[in-house]
């Protein structure tokens, strides 16, 4: 851990001293109008601190997510803090509970752009970055202040057949409960037909876009689970043949996750050239069924509600990053815009600037929350 003074986890005190530097004037001072208007929970906006409203939108996800919130909430992620690495995880929850709990409009994650920025310094640059990346260091970060180890033990039964075999880890923590899926890989050489199977973990998938203009998730979805041919420079070594051969390639989904998330491709790097696609892909808001792709034994919850997206306007050098968040307490959906929050309907949610979707298997339910004294 970088950092040289941790924040104790359940000392709110410090969080005081921490964010007086910035409680001296009010970027956003509440007019007699706006204080007539509801706040509800976890509908609070977040302050721009240059060029970081891809973080904003992360945030804003992943604190619409009930499971993750309530977990943050209720204190539970005290317990499982490590002592050497607990700064990041804190800062967050300060921040989610700032977000729920707190009665502004507007909050600012500081604390938590501090603390990150230390382990990852080029997200302290203030230029733009990318929201999927940070997602995936926010994921991994967390999952190794949080994690708890455990003894093997082989769940699987033999009568399970290897290409549905799920890889049995021996650390887990609530992001993996939530986030972390299996992809089960079977290769086959084209010259002697031998089969193995190769399984990866991951927590964000990345879709491919099959076309220019116009498509949708589930073309993005064949597009990427579809037999693919490894040939030429691309070969595998093939271990009965002895020498690399030209190879089968196709992937299943033998672990779904809770909660899944797409990350549609639309930055492409064809050598020095850089563009961005900005095909128009129509995603379902409920019921994505994603039964084609999942091993059959593991089909317990194949169909997927959105709750959440991440947009991203305007080129690669100079964009700008917002959010579609699903309130678990209202129902309704809202456009997070830095420090600018507003509701949509459901009609809105659809649009062409979608970067990042988040899909849950299951309804969110309100988080259960523990109110500081």
């Amino acid at each position: 851990m970088a950092s040289q003074q941790p924040f104790t986890a359940d000392d709110f005190g410090i969080y005081c001293v921490l964010t007086e530097c910035t409680d001296h004037y009010d970027p956003f001072p509440v007019n007699e109008a706006d204080e007539n208007q509801p706040h509800f929970q976890g509908v609070t906006g977040l302050q721009n601190l240059g060029n970081t409203c891809y973080m904003n939108a992360i945030l804003q996800c992943l604190c619409s997510i009930s499971p993750l919130v309530e977990y943050f909430l209720s204190g539970k992620y005290i317990t499982a803090l490590q002592k050497d690495c607990s700064e990041v995880a804190t800062a967050f929850a300060y921040v989610m509970t700032d977000m729920w709990l707190g009665d502004s409009d507007c909050v600012s994650p500081e604390i938590f752009w501090s603390a990150f920025g230390k382990l990852y310094p080029a997200f302290m640059k203030k230029t733009q970055q990318d929201a999927q990346e940070f997602l995936i260091y926010v994921l991994n970060e967390l999952h190794e202040t949080l994690k708890k180890y455990h003894r093997r033990r082989s769940y699987e039964k033999r009568s399970i057949p290897r290409s549905c075999r799920k890889m049995i880890a021996n650390e887990s923590s609530i992001i993996t409960r939530l986030f972390e899926g299996q992809l089960n890989y079977s290769i086959i050489c084209l010259k002697c037909e031998n089969c193995t199977y190769k399984n990866e973990v991951f927590t964000v998938l990345s879709l491919p876009i099959p076309s220019k203009y116009e498509c949708s998730l589930q073309d993005c979805l064949q597009c990427f689970f579809q037999q693919d041919t490894l040939a030429w420079d691309n070969q595998i070594y093939c271990s009965f043949c002895e020498t690399k051969q030209e190879t089968a390639v196709k992937a299943n989904i033998s672990k779904a996750p809770k909660i899944i998330v797409f990350h549609l491709k639309r930055f492409d790097i064809l050598g020095t050239m850089k563009r961005k696609l900005r095909t128009d892909i129509h995603y379902p808001l409920t019921n994505l069924d994603l039964t084609p792709y999942i091993c059959p034994i593991f089909r317990k919850h194949p169909k997927y509600n959105l709750c959440a997206v991440v947009n991203h306007s305007g080129d690669l050098d100079g964009g700008h990053y917002t959010a579609f968040c699903k309130n678990s307490v209202t129902h309704a959906w809202y456009n997070f815009d830095d420090a600018r929050v507003s509701e949509i309907p459901d009609t809105s949610v659809q649009t062409a600037t979608a970067y990042l979707l988040f899909y849950s298997c299951r309804p969110f339910s309100i988080p259960i929350q523990k109110r500081r004294s």
